[in-house]
């Protein structure tokens, strides 16, 4: 039986900063992972935002268009501070 979790966002970064969305934006999030047995983790993830500000969940996966977007959203998280964010609760399994 899969796991599944809850998710809160913590930090959040976009390829676009400006207020009138009018296309998908790539995100990558800093969460928390709250899974139904009661146990959490944290982690970072890619996403899509659609351009009515909803998240596009995607069972996991999220395509990313080159790697400058990457390094794009990955700066901005190093700007904001928090791009070393880690887990360091021990890996028991890939949930």
């Amino acid at each position: 039986m899969a796991i599944s979790a809850n998710i809160d966002v913590i930090k959040e970064v976009t390829t676009d900063d400006s207020k009138l969305k009018k296309d998908w934006v790539l995100c990558l999030q800093w969460c928390k992972y709250n899974y139904d047995d009661g146990t959490h983790s944290f982690g970072y993830r890619f996403i899509w935002r659609r351009d009515d500000g909803n998240l596009q969940a995607a069972r996991g996966q999220a395509r990313i268009p080159s790697l400058a977007h990457v390094e794009l959203l990955m700066a901005k998280a190093k700007i904001e501070g928090w791009e070393n964010l880690s887990d360091k609760s021990p890996k028991i399994d890939n949930r």
